[in-house]
This record gives structure tokens, sequence and C-alpha cells, in this order.
């Protein structure tokens, strides 16, 4: 059997079809127009969605913290691998290891599981100063030697999410037991960041003990031992993964909880129930099929930040058409967000026309005007042009079979500019490494918000980004992002990344189309809720009111 389902419009969508969706489309703007949906802001007023306790809960509002109980968590994909050089989403990485640095709401990094990273020469070199009381739960140091021994682990592999951040490391030398000298091969003022980043971005913040390492071997990904707030108890795949409170944590008097079990439920309708009728306490959402109803929800607590960059169109600049920028253009402005919000989300879509959200310091006016604007007919001539020159515009479209109707909605769209297009859906499971990863796409969708510009935008932007799937490439912008990263100078980073900003405005190297839905979705009884706006959570204070 086919991993995949294909729908040619020739055989299976009829012209009749294509009509009444897009009769549809023009009545659901009519609904638009009348119900005000572009306006607001706020989390529940009907408006686009505004941010909702982005970075967790108020923990001194939350009260005293009770002590004991289970948490059941509801994650959407099964988790791949435990271990930090494989790259994979892993919600329950950061019970077992903690890190290292973390991120603050402004996207810079502190310390938290080390005590101090600091550069004496505007980093060219920088002192990682870990804390003595923190242990592995297998009993052994969290020293320098650990972290040198993991970091060497992402020099090595070459596919580690993290590698293209270790790469930059010329040495590493334990100075005394508990700080590592870092000398890099030429100056990141933002180096702290990548200890912080969750696993999913590829971060060398998260250790796992030598001796596990050790024991466990290339099946370390199976038996994950680290100096986190949980320890590892079993894992079933397709099940669950349970993790028992560790009795030796560095923070005294935490976590709270005895028990963390994590589930996968892909299904995203099957993920939404699962928290509204109480199967699971806490959902990570990812679309905002769960969010709406969950705002929506007295009886649900939401946690959500839009973040940077956020759901896009990947164009494959390596394929016909859209190596050529007029492909690339016609479909952003084919594309109407008015009648994508009433249609797929509620009259709730967050707008996306820039690679910064509207808050950010990175951001610019400039560059969301300079977005090419939804203009049919404007698409239609450049489509007309393309074809003129000797072009041919029709393309397949690849998504997942949860976004069967953006599949339709995309197909619709481009028959009024005056393309026919196939579309392909494939299983979550499948489609990252088989369609995106392997760069298997002429047209794709993806989510990839982010915290912090470094290395978020380059790892989206630059020419050898590992999310850079699309096979962009402009050496200014490269240069613009190296500088932004290199530099200690705060002004002078957030003028590069405006740069870049107002270049991808020109570029198109994605089409934006709104800013991403992660959530964390919880009972009213879940407190102390810790996380990035990539759904990726802290869980030492997390506790239950029962």
């Amino acid at each position: 059997m086919e991993s995949h389902m294909r729908i040619r419009p020739a055989r299976t969508r009829s012209a009749g079809r294509v009509v009444t969706i897009l009769v549809a489309l023009l009545g659901l703007l009519v609904v638009v127009a009348g119900c005000g949906a572009a306006g607001g802001g706020k989390p529940n007023d009907g408006g686009p969605i505004g941010a909702v306790n982005p970075y967790g809960s108020d923990l001194a509002a939350d009260g005293t913290p009770e002590n004991g109980g289970t948490l059941v968590l509801g994650t959407d994909r099964e988790i791949v691998s435990y271990d930090p050089t494989v790259q994979n989403s892993n919600m329950a990485a950061m019970a077992v290891y903690d890190s290292l640095m973390k991120l603050t709401p402004d996207g810079k990094a502190e310390p938290f599981m080390a005590k101090s990273m600091t550069s004496p020469d505007q980093g060219k070199t920088w002192d990682l100063v870990l804390r003595p009381e923190v242990t592995f739960s297998d009993g052994t140091p969290l020293d320098a030697q650990a972290v040198i021994t993991n970091v060497q682990r992402h020099i090595d592999k070459v596919s580690s999410p993290a590698h293209a951040y270790a790469a930059q490391i010329a040495s590493m030398t334990a100075t005394d037991p508990y700080t590592v000298r870092f000398a890099l091969k030429a100056p990141l003022g933002v180096f702290p960041t990548v200890f912080a980043q969750p696993i999913t971005y590829g971060s060398l913040g998260l250790i796992v003990s030598p001796a596990a390492l050790a024991q466990y071997g290339t099946d370390i990904g199976r038996h994950p031992v680290g100096a986190g707030p949980f320890t590892f108890v079993e894992w079933i795949p397709d099940s669950h993964a349970t993790f028992g409170k560790n009795p030796t944590y560095w923070q005294q008097g935490l976590p709270h909880l005895d028990t963390l079990e994590f589930r996968p439920i892909p299904d995203t309708d099957s993920r939404l129930a699962s928290i509204q009728n109480g199967d699971v306490d806490v959902a990570f959402g990812g679309y905002s099929q769960e969010l709406v109803p969950a705002l929506n929800n007295p009886n649900l607590k939401v946690y959500y930040g839009p973040g940077n960059a956020g759901e896009y169109l990947y164009f494959n600049f390596a394929k016909a058409p859209f190596d050529d920028r007029r492909m690339r253009e016609a479909i952003i402005r084919g594309f109407d967000l008015n009648a994508l919000g009433a249609s797929q989300y509620n009259n709730r879509l967050v707008t996306a026309k820039s690679l910064f959200e509207e808050t950010s310091a990175y951001h610019t006016d400039a560059a969301s005007q300079e977005w090419p604007a939804y203009d049919p007919a404007r698409a239609k001539a450049l489509v007309d042009e393309y074809k003129a020159s000797g072009g041919d515009p029709t393309f397949t479209f690849k998504t997942t079979t949860a976004r069967r109707a953006m599949g339709e909605f995309i197909q619709a769209q481009m028959a009024a500019i005056g393309i026919t297009i196939d579309v392909e859906y494939y299983d979550l499971a499948q489609f990252s490494s088989k369609v995106v990863q392997s760069n298997d796409f002429q047209l794709t969708t993806w989510v990839g918000g982010f915290d912090s510009p470094y290395p978020g935008a380059s790892r989206l932007l630059h020419s050898g980004g590992n999310t850079n799937y699309g096979k962009y490439a402009n050496p200014q912008v490269d240069q613009l992002l190296d500088q932004a990263a290199a530099t200690s100078d705060d002004a002078a980073r957030t003028q590069a990344y405006q740069q870049v900003e107002s270049i991808v405005g020109k570029d198109l190297p994605v089409a934006f189309f709104s800013r991403s839905y992660l959530s964390t979705i919880t009972k009213p009884e879940v407190k102390g809720i810790d996380r990035y706006t990539s759904r990726d959570m802290f869980y030492a204070n997390t506790w239950v009111d029962r």
C-alpha cells in the first residue's frame, strides 16, 4: 500500500468542485466582514489570537505548591529518541536532562543548571562554570569533563541538530573540575544561547551522564540518564513513557510531582478530546483546531505565544517552478489569507507577513509593508509572464493528512490564478523525513517558530541552515546572520536582523501566512507551568492542585 494519497485535479477534482470551493470561500469572506474578524487581538474577542501566558504561569500567583501525584501529558507525536544528538521533537527531554542555560522572554540566555557563562574577550572565548551540587541521577558528577564529553558527541556527529553550533568550537579545556573554557574559531556573541535551546532545535545544554553513555553506547536514546527533575522509568513506544521523581535533584524541595507520564496522541481531534474529557492533564497543541476550542472552554487553561516565523510554505529553490521569483510572488499574491482564516482558522488567523513577529525588536513595519499583498490579478499576470518565458507553472503540493483542508484550499486558490496542481498527503511520521528533510517537494507546509533569532533565523535562512529545506541562498543574508551572531553589541545585532527581515521580504524564501499555534493546554488545577513558545517545558515547578 502506498504511504501517501495523491489527489489529481484532472481526474478526481472536477471543475465544478473547484468552482464550488471558490464560491464557498467568497461566502466566507462575507461572514468575515460581518463578524469583524480582522480586529482585536485579545485571546477571546473573536479576532486574531493574542499571546496568553506565553512563558507559563505566575508561580507566586499559583499559590502554595502541593507535593505528590502523577501528571499525564498528551504529545502530538511519538518520541524518536532521548539522545540529544538525534533530531526529533521530544517534550520529555527537559524532564530528564534540564538545561545548562535557559532562554529569557527576550530571546537571550541566562544560567540555569550552570552557574554562569561569560566571555573575557567579546565572544571568542567562553567560560562555563558549573554548580558543584549538581549530580546525575546515577550519582556521578555533572562536571567539566561530562560537558566536554557531551559537546564532543555533537562535534563528531554531523547529523546532530546541534552539530553546526558545536563545529564552531576550536577547543575545550577543563580549567578546573567545574569550569569549561570554550575557544571558538571566531567570535560568537550569542554562544550561550545554544546551551539553552530545546532538543528539537539542537542543544549543547542537555547533558547525558558519561557513565550511562559508557554503559548503553548507541542505545542511550532508549536509556536516558540526566540531572533533571525526573528519572527515566520505562518507555513503551506508541503507548507511554514514564518518569519518576529524582530524589537527588539539584534544586532542593523540587520537583513537586512524583510521576510524569507522556502519551503520544498524533491525531489532532483525539488530542483535543483527551484534554477536554480529562484523559490527560496537559496537551501539547500543534494547531489552531486545538487552540481555539481550548480558549473558548472555561474548564481549560491555555498557554500560547505566536513567536517568530510560524506556519509557512516552503519553496524549493532547487526545482522549477519556484527557482523563479515570479512564481514565488504569484503564490503569495494568490493566497487569500482572509479566506484561509475564515475557512480553517475560525476567523482567528494570526497573520504573518514578516520573519519576526510585530512586537519583536528585530521587526520593522517596513518589512510587513513590502511583503506582497493579496492580488490575484497580479498573481495571474506573473504566472502568464512565467509561461510566456517558457516555464511550466504546474506543480505538486505536499502536506500532511491532518491538512487536507489546506490541500483543497491551495488547489482552489491556484485554480483561480490559472494553475492546475496535484496534491499529495503524507502521514506526519513520514512527512518530515520523506518529504521535507529529503528535499522531495516543490511546495510544502511547515511549522517553524522560534524564541531566539539565533539560531532560529540562521537555521531557516542561512545557506547552511539545518532547517533551510528549500535550499535558499543569499550571500548577503548569510553575512548579516553571521554578523548578528558574532557581535556582542545588541544594537548592531538588532540592525543586522532588521536588514535580514527586509531582504527576506524581497527574496521570498518562504511564504509566511500565519504565526504558529504551538500551545500548552491544561486542566485548571495544573499549576507551575514554565515553558518556551515552542511548547518545551521545565517540569520542576509543576504541581497539581488536587
